[in-house]
């Protein structure tokens, strides 16, 4: 009896390791959202972009399988807040309240925010001139959040996309968009046409990471790979070639 009491508890035992190994096993959930150039996007197929690679690089030394789940950018911070993705990348910005619902990486972009208007706009040269005027946004990022707080007397546009945004500017339908200011230099540089422009200064200085649910394992390996990289040189590469220029020192 005794020997058979010992059969079953290893026999328990070997199953909850296998169980938790299939667990182990199973790919990471990544959400990115379904663009935001030049930090992600859809090329022939495969996505690329400054942060794609970045954490591949990442992926890669960590030995992770990956798959990337897109969805709009509040979606993305409602999964992370409720722990249904393992991770997300979508340039998001660390902020103190959402420091409180999820964890974030060592930060490894400065970024800012900025206003796009119709190439013919005179009127609108900055944010104090957007009174009475309309501006699109985008639904849950920091541009939404700094107009809500900042602009009261400006009549709001969400969207869930940033690319719907600046397509309202050029359609004539909003007065301007506010978004990231890499975003909206990159988009009037190579998609605009001419169409539009950036006014004003770059706003509410921000830095974007990694983000993961509170309580990630996933977050200190991360971090030294990261660092990692940052200090044997590849993070420069990388940023050089997607940026055309050094980052700042970290």
């Amino acid at each position: 009896m005794r020997h058979s009491l010992l059969n079953l508890c290893i026999g328990l035992i070997l199953f909850a390791l296998a169980g938790a190994a299939t667990a182990q096993d199973e790919p990471l959930t990544i959400a990115i959202p379904s663009g935001f150039v030049p930090f992600m996007f859809e090329e022939d197929g495969e996505w690329t972009g400054f942060e794609i690679e970045l954490w591949e690089a990442i992926a890669e030394e960590n030995g992770w399988e990956y798959e990337y789940n897109t969805m709009n950018f509040s979606g993305i911070i409602t999964a992370l807040q409720t722990g249904r993705v393992d991770g997300a990348l979508a340039a998001i910005t660390i902020t103190s309240e959402r420091e409180e619902t999820m964890d974030f990486s060592h930060a490894y972009y400065d970024s800012g925010l900025m206003l796009m208007v119709r190439a013919d706009e005179e009127e609108i040269q900055g944010i104090d001139d957007l009174d009475g005027k309309t501006l699109a946004v985008t639904t849950g990022t920091t541009s939404d959040a700094y107009a809500q707080e900042n602009l009261p007397d400006t009549e709001l546009t969400r969207f869930p996309r940033a690319e719907q945004a600046y397509l309202e500017v050029r359609a004539g339908r909003v007065d301007a968009a506010l978004h990231d200011t890499p975003n909206v230099l990159y988009y009037i540089e190579n998609a605009g046409d001419g169409d539009v422009k950036a006014v004003g200064e770059n706003l509410e200085a921000q830095s974007y990471a990694m983000a993961f649910p509170q309580g990630s394992e996933l977050r200190d390996a991360v971090n030294i790979s990261l660092l990692g990289m940052m200090e044997d040189g590849r993070y420069a590469e990388l940023y050089e070639r997607w940026f055309g220029k050094e980052p700042s020192p970290r």
